[in-house]
């Protein structure tokens, strides 16, 4: 298992038990929202100043692990 995803959380309780990074209130789907709508790291990290550099790599890793699951799985 990447070290990475160590920092990706799952609970319950707090943002309906989407996968956050940290236990923060932020999701692995807001960050790569964000990537997707064109925000660079930077812009990111400057409106979340919660988060790092590597929570950022951490959702796209998070992100790059389900896929290759559901390639596993269909397969």
């Amino acid at each position: 298992m990447d070290p990475l995803l160590s920092r990706i959380t799952l609970e319950p309780g707090k943002r309906g038990g989407k996968p956050c990074v940290r236990g923060l209130r932020i999701t692995v789907y807001d960050v790569l929202s964000y990537l997707a709508a064109g925000m660079s790291e930077d812009q990111i990290l400057a409106d979340f100043p919660s988060l790092a550099k590597d929570d950022i790599r951490a959702c796209l890793t998070y992100a790059a692990d389900r896929e290759r699951i559901q390639l596993h799985l269909s397969a």
